[in-house]
């Protein structure tokens, strides 16, 4: 089974040879029949043939395009802190995907638990059952729904769809020839669009992403933001300070859709990241995991010169709970959201749908 950067790398066509070649043609035959489903059901809903349903309370949306990490977490937490804070009651509505069990909470619930104890957070796969049930139980006054660009059988006020700036397309085809949920053309429904990671680009790099999402979606805003990692915690609560660790040698491991963004945050922070184990996305770590992670970690300690500790993500630390693997002590990185471009006439549209 390939990792998620062993997949992209062959579907991108970074991978070569015959035998990758032949793979990417498979995929792309098995692409087609996805892609006119795809197509099928997008056009029930833009004909009126598949009911949309409007909920009681204005309802922002937050993607993908595609398939893997964008940093929609980041988004949906700063949204649900900026609803929160101006006093209005906000509930994030999520599939559930990756919870361990039936009425368990998966990765992303229990990090926004922990980082915003005044918010509820409801898991349902039907996503319209989901946020009556938000305004009944909680009086919602706003709803967040989480990676729902293409769950179209509920209204949206707002959909905001990210692009991951290492990624922005998708490679230009539909999974599993590329990462696409859907044909790229379909971001022409998006209200905002917000370039991910906007950081690691040149100016010149963002203008061209920018002219392309222009000819998708004209009348979309268009939003640059940066996912900055603030500060070092541990599953006790502890806080350290980024620097702590910086020029150090470090393991890293990750269950993310696209680990390339958590790989380039680690350099940003100037740690010297010696060995690095990628798990597929949402992925439920077991006591198996954690003791040959922990084997893992007793390995690169001894060699020299020893690492001296392993970093992971808050979502991969909210499923471990543990502050320690091996004798190492296991960090996470906390990262925060930071428009680049487009704050004031993001919030304008934000204010606009309560008033």
């Amino acid at each position: 089974m390939l990792s998620p950067s062993e997949f992209r790398d062959l579907v991108s066509g970074r991978r070569g040879g015959a035998v990758a070649g032949l793979a990417r043609m498979g995929l792309r035959l098995v692409e087609f029949p996805y892609t006119a489903v795809v197509r099928y059901r997008n056009g029930r809903y833009d004909s009126g043939r598949a009911e949309v349903h409007k909920a009681a309370v204005p309802v922002v949306s937050v993607g993908n395009l595609s398939l893997g990490g964008t940093g929609k977490t980041p988004m949906v937490q700063w949204l649900a802190r900026r609803f929160h804070e101006s006093g209005r009651r906000v509930v994030v509505v999520s599939r559930g995907y990756g919870a361990k069990h039936e009425g368990g909470a998966n990765d992303e619930a229990l990090e926004l638990e922990r980082k915003l104890p005044g918010v509820d957070h409801l898991e349902n796969p039907d996503r319209v059952a989901a946020v009556g049930e938000a305004v009944e139980r909680f009086g919602a006054q706003v709803a967040i729904l989480d990676d729902a660009f293409q769950h179209r059988r509920i209204g949206r006020d707002l959909d905001i769809v990210l692009l991951d700036a290492l990624e922005p397309f998708g490679f230009e085809h539909v999974f599993p020839r590329g990462t696409l949920r859907e044909p790229v053309e379909e971001l022409r429904r998006a209200h905002v669009v917000a370039l991910s990671r906007a950081e690691l680009l040149n100016g010149e790099r963002r203008e061209k992403i920018r002219r392309r999402v222009r000819q998708l979606a004209p009348d979309a805003l268009w939003v640059e933001v940066s996912h900055t990692a603030d500060t070092l915690e541990n599953a006790t609560g502890e806080r350290m300070e980024l620097d702590s660790l910086a020029g150090r040698s470090v393991a890293a491991f990750c269950g993310l859709g696209n680990p390339a963004g958590f790989r380039h945050t680690l350099e940003s922070c100037g740690y010297r990241a010696v060995a690095m184990r990628e798990f597929p996305d949402h992925y439920s770590y077991s006591p198996a995991d954690v003791a040959l992670l922990s084997a893992w970690a007793d390995e690169l300690a001894a060699q020299e010169p020893g690492v001296e500790a392993v970093i992971c993500t808050s979502k991969d630390l909210v499923k471990l709970g543990v502050d320690c693997l091996g004798r190492l002590p296991l960090w996470a990185l906390s990262i925060s959201l930071t428009f680049l471009h487009g704050r004031a006439e993001f919030e304008q549209k934000l204010e606009a749908l309560l008033m």
